[in-house]
């Protein structure tokens, strides 16, 4: 099982970059970084809804299931 975080592929759609989502969401550019390389254990939904509120995407649009 392998669930993939797609925020790099967000961020590009959106046009925003790491720093100025860091910004937006309050969140350090570190923990933003760890997401966005796939490197993550866990997420919180209040973390994922700051995300998701400020690229104006849904959970699903960051999150991926892959069978590995």
């Amino acid at each position: 099982m392998a669930i993939i975080i797609n925020l790099d592929v967000m961020l590009a759609k959106r046009k925003v970059s790491l720093s100025e989502l860091s910004e937006k969401v309050n969140i350090t550019m570190a923990n933003l970084s760890i997401l966005k390389n796939n490197k993550a254990k866990a997420i919180r939904f209040s973390t994922l809804n700051s995300i998701c509120k400020a690229l104006q995407c849904q959970p699903s649009d960051l999150i991926e299931y892959e069978d590995e």
